[in-house]
Parts: C-alpha cells; structure tokens; sequence
C-alpha cells in the first residue's frame, strides 16, 4: 500500500475554551496548521467556565414572597445576582457587612419597615451612599416625599412593571459606578471639589456624604452651572429614564443638597414655575 494514502484518525482531545463547547482535534500538518474537519472524525466536547466578572448583587428587600420572587427572577434574567429578605430586621447589618450593588427596599415590612431601614442606612457611614430604590402600594405623593427625604434615590408604586424595575436599576447603577482607574477627572466649584472617580465630595478638605442621586445632581449642576435647567431635564438626564414620580422628587434633592452644601444654599436659584440654575462661580 503507498505510503501516505491513509492516514491514522486523529486523536481527541480536551481543548479550553473560556465559555464555549468546542470541538478539536490533534491532526495538525507540519507547519503546525490544524487540518480541516473531516466527515467521521472524533472529537471532544469541553466546556470551561467564563471568566466574566461576578454579576452585581442586589439585595431585595420585600415582605410578599410572590412578588419577591417576581422581582428575583427579572433581575437574574437581567444578568443581576438578586438576594432576597423577607423582614426589615437585619437588613442595616446585611448591607454593612455584604455591601450589595443596590438595595430594592419596600416601605411596608414587618418588625422594621422600610423607612426606618432607608434612615438606619444613610446614619451608617460604611452603607450612607449604597443606591437605595423604594417599593411601595402608597400612590401618593406625600409618601413619596417621605422616602426621598430619608435618603431614597427613587420611588416605585405597586402594581409595577418588572421590567421598569429592571431599568431603573440599571440606570441607578450606571449612574453610582465610580469611572474606571485611569479617567481621573475632578470638578471643582468654589470650596466644593467633587471627585468623580471615587465619588467624594469634599468642602474645603472635609468629606460630605451625600447619596449616589445627589452625588449625581450636584455633579450636573457645576458641569452646567449657568444654564437654567428645567426639572424635566433633570429628570430625564439625572435620573436617566422617562420618570412618573412627579417633579417634587427633584426639589426634594434639591433642598438636600442646599442643607449639606450651605455653600449651595444661595447659589442655586429656583426659577419659577420651571426649573433650577447654579449661579457661575465667583472667579
């Protein structure tokens, strides 16, 4: 039989490929090419865990187990890591000591509801700046009021869209992540140095804790100081999405920020019936 008119099959082996089901084989020709596949020839299957980051973990924080539940599974759909707790006690100490991405709070829970959680939160100086979005059945706007005033970063009313949720979290989150190393930026306005990578705000040396919402509306501001911005646009730009909350919900940051930053307190001017605008810095 002439030399080389058939050649021995090849020999299956196990290939890593990050991810993926892969199929391979050994039958290389001497410049070291793999040879096509043929018809008939063995392979192995593999598959190998990705090295993608872990997902953000989001702690859900709801009394009703069906709509927990709910909430759970559009989050993980969504690439999310959601935990879920059914009781407001333990929920200060959980978030101190897990430090979730976000934290999905409703207002009517059993032994702690959920606006002395959002108030425990924001006196603790390790989960003071943690995202917080708040859940509840109450459609008014003094009880939206209220939530925002301790801390909250946005509002849901029951019944909602799961998906809505989704999206809003996602927009909190994109706007609360501290940019990559390397983008060092910082914005300055008068005593107030705002640091965007690691989201500090210091007046005159001495670290403000603010909230990732106003963190973000104060940034805003000075990048726009000047410009008269309705509260419309700030919703839409700070918030990140078509909002139905009402537009209190920016005049209640608003004022947080004039109590924490007096340095604010004259310098951004209400303009009636329309918006808000942050005087220019004296030179």
């Amino acid at each position: 039989m002439p030399a080389g008119l058939f050649r021995r099959k090849p020999k299956a082996r196990r290939v890593v490929v990050s991810g993926l089901w892969r199929r391979c084989n050994d039958d290389v020709n001497s410049r070291g090419e793999r040879a096509p596949v043929r018809p008939g020839s063995r392979y192995t299957w593999a598959r190998v865990s990705s090295a993608a980051p872990s997902p953000l973990r989001i702690l859900v924080v709801e009394d009703d187990e069906d709509i927990a539940n709910l909430l759970a599974h559009s989050l993980r759909k969504a690439g999310f890591a959601p935990e879920v707790q059914l009781t407001g006690a333990g929920v200060p100490a959980r978030v101190r000591r897990d430090q979730p991405a976000l934290v999905l709070l409703d207002v009517m829970l059993p032994g702690l509801d959920g606006h002395e959680v959002c108030r425990a939160l924001r006196a603790d100086a390790k989960t003071a700046a943690g995202p917080i979005i708040m859940i509840t059945a109450r459609a008014d706007e003094s009880d939206r009021i209220a939530g925002l005033e301790l801390g909250a970063d946005d509002y849901v009313t029951k019944p909602f869209s799961p998906g809505e949720v989704v999206a809003r979290v996602r927009a909190l989150l994109r706007r609360s992540t501290p940019r990559p190393a390397g983008t060092a930026n910082a914005l300055e306005y008068g005593p107030i140095r705002i640091d965007l990578d690691r989201h500090v705000v210091e007046v005159d040396g001495e670290d403000v804790r603010l909230t990732a919402k106003e963190f973000l509306l104060l940034q805003y501001f000075v990048e726009h100081a000047g410009r008269v911005l309705s509260r419309d646009l700030l919703l839409s730009d700070v918030w990140g999405y078509r909002y139905t909350g009402g537009t209190r919900t920016v005049d209640v940051h608003v004022r947080r920020l004039r109590e924490k930053l007096p340095v604010l307190a004259d310098a951004i001017v209400t303009v009636k019936q329309f918006g808000y605008r942050l005087l220019e810095p004296t030179p």
